[in-house]
């Protein structure tokens, strides 16, 4: 252990050096300028501080203020002549931890100095085990994020299923609407939130009739009134769980049919009175859908699939987020490239 040695005396810092040799595993650095021993501990954690009272250029109370700004912890043994009892309890409340008088004892200094020492390091092996708790919490929290965002996956795959033309719709729109939110330049947390938050945008279809789900043709009128149920069954599903992840799933799946213009559905929602997540996930949503193609449809081309988007901004779709979308055109179509099906119905990515 390092034990840091100031006293403006040459003689008084050889003693002290010398009955620091009979610490075992203890090495001595000696100042006899208290600016210099200040300087090395801004850059040299020690643990343990011998520090004489009365110095030229700063007093041993000045440097303990000083030092105490860097490290609120590491003990620090003052000597002193000095009985008065107001001195000692100023240097105290400036983060002296014991004291030791002159003439020293040599059996008193070696024992105040262990038990320095033993403070020293039950506080190392304290921090010590904060930092290793502090590991297994964010270990702890990272397999239950990861559980829980494969539960997400499972339950978006069994929509899905019900709807077998979608492919790699999620994961294509979960990647859009992730891209939309970096070039809104939102936090890295909410870019990873709405990218495993967004598959389930659709979890509602699992309450979908077969006969609406899968009819190959245009629905009429109360049919498309059922389907639009999905949104509310959704949320419903979703914002029984108190998960962060889950509830941010089930406001997306209850805003993402929402259109800017006050004209959607279910809660006919205008503007910014649409949370923004539903506000991106609507954007990734109806692209992947357009450029897709489907029993009852061929896919669009991109440029149409473009013109449309920026046509219906401001009416179906938030401008901001709109020109978020385009602000990098190539990340989108590598995201449509790299996530493309195949004929057999794999990921080609």
């Amino acid at each position: 252990m390092k034990i840091v040695i100031i006293d403006d005396l040459q003689i008084n810092v050889t003693l002290l050096q010398h009955l620091v040799k009979k610490l075992p595993g203890c090495t001595s650095i000696c100042f006899t300028d208290p600016l210099a021993a200040l300087d090395w501990c801004m850059s040299n954690e020690p643990d343990l501080i011998i520090i004489d009272y009365m110095m030229p250029k700063m007093s041993g109370v000045e440097f303990v203020e000083r030092f105490r700004v860097r490290y609120a912890t590491i003990p620090i043994l003052m000597v002193t002549a000095n009985h008065e009892t107001e001195l000692r309890h100023h240097a105290l409340q400036m983060g002296v931890t014991d004291f030791l008088n002159k003439p020293l004892n040599n059996v008193e200094f070696l024992a105040r100095t262990k038990n320095m020492l033993a403070l020293r390091e039950s506080h190392n092996k304290l921090a010590n085990h904060a930092v290793w708790l502090a590991e297994e919490v964010r270990k702890a929290t990272e397999e239950l994020v990861t559980r829980e965002q494969e539960t997400i996956l499972c339950l978006a795959a069994a929509a899905e299923h019900r709807d077998p033309e979608t492919g790699m719709h999620i994961q294509r729109m979960a990647q859009y609407s992730r891209h939309i939110a970096r070039m809104l330049k939102l936090s890295a947390e909410d870019q990873e939130l709405i990218l495993n938050a967004s598959p389930m945008h659709d979890i509602g279809k699992v309450g979908t009739p077969d006969i609406i789900l899968l009819k190959p043709g245009k629905l009429n009128p109360e049919e498309f009134t059922i389907m639009k149920q999905h949104a509310l069954i959704g949320y419903k599903v979703l914002s029984t769980s108190n998960s962060p992840l889950l509830q941010v799933a089930a406001e997306i799946a209850l805003s993402h049919h929402e259109k800017f213009d006050g004209s959607g559905y279910p809660k006919g929602l205008k503007g910014e009175q649409i949370p923004l997540f539903g506000r991106i996930v609507a954007i990734a949503d109806v692209f992947d859908a357009l450029t897709s193609e489907r029993p009852y449809k061929k896919a669009w081309t991109v440029k149409d699939a473009f013109d449309f988007l920026q046509k219906n901004s401001g009416l179906h779709f938030d401008p901001k987020c709109i020109d978020a979308f385009f602000a990098d055109i190539d990340t989108i179509l590598a995201i449509k490239s790299k996530f493309a099906e195949e004929p057999d119905g794999k990921h080609a990515g």
